[in-house]
C-alpha cells in the first residue's frame, strides 16, 4: 500500500488537474491536506473502505494514475544499482552489459525494469544510463588528468570517438571544454596558495 499520509500520482500538469483530484479524493473519504503537482498528502490512515484500487478508479477516467510504492521503490533501487555498476566499470575496466547487469541484480526481467522505470521517470532507462555514464566522464575530465581513451576504456565506450559524440550530444559541450574547467581551477588554485604565501 502507498505510504501512510501521501498518495503519489502521473498526470498532474496544472492546477485544475488539483482541483479534480481534491474534490474527487475528498468524496471517496480522504481528508486532504494539500496537493501538489504529481503529490496528494492527506490526514492519518486511508479509510477501511478505500484501497488502491479504489483510488485508480476514481482518478483514472480523468487520465491521472496512481504509482504504487513498489514501483517507485524499484526504480530507486535500479538507479542504485546503475551508479554501482558504473563505479565497478570504472574501476575494473570490465564492461558490464546492463541488462544483463539489472536484471541479474534486481530479479526482474529487463523489459520490465525499462517499462517500470519509463513510467515513473518519464524517460527510458536507456537514456538514463547514457547520461549516469555521461556524467561519470565529465567528472573523470575534471576531476583527473586521465586522457579520453583511459576514461573511453574504463567506462566501456567503443571507441574514443564514439565518447565525444555521445558527450557532445547530450550536454552541448566538447571534451576540451570539461578539461579547461579543470585547467582554471588548477590555476586558481595555484593563483591562491601562491597570493595568500603558501
Amino acid at each position: 500500500m502507498q505510504s501512510t499520509n501521501r498518495l503519489q500520482i502521473k498526470g498532474m500538469v496544472c492546477t485544475r488537474c488539483i482541483a479534480i483530484l481534491f474534490e474527487e479524493l475528498s468524496l471517496i473519504g480522504l481528508e486532504i491536506t494539500s496537493i501538489q503537482l504529481g503529490e496528494v498528502f492527506f490526514k492519518g490512515e486511508l479509510p477501511a473502505h478505500v484501497d488502491e484500487d479504489t483510488i485508480q478508479k476514481t482518478i483514472e477516467k480523468y487520465g491521472f494514475e496512481l504509482l504504487s510504492d513498489k514501483k517507485i521503490q524499484l526504480v530507486a533501487a535500479v538507479k542504485e544499482w546503475v551508479k554501482t555498476g558504473i563505479d565497478r566499470q570504472a574501476e575494473t575496466r570490465n564492461t558490464i552489459k546492463f541488462s544483463d547487469y539489472l536484471s541479474r541484480h534486481l530479479q526482474k526481467e529487463y523489459a520490465y525494469l525499462s517499462a517500470v522505470f519509463s513510467e515513473i521517470e518519464g524517460v527510458t532507462l536507456e537514456k538514463y544510463i547514457i547520461t549516469q555514464r555521461i556524467l561519470k566522464v565529465k567528472e573523470q575530465l575534471i576531476q583527473t588528468d586521465k586522457s579520453l581513451t583511459e576514461i573511453s576504456d574504463e567506462l566501456g565506450y567503443s571507441s574514443v570517438s564514439h565518447l565525444s559524440r555521445q558527450l557532445k550530444s547530450y550536454t552541448g559541450f566538447d571534451t576540451n571544454y570539461y578539461k579547461n574547467i579543470r585547467k582554471t581551477a588548477s590555476f586558481s588554485a595555484k593563483e591562491f596558495q601562491s597570493s595568500s604565501g603558501a
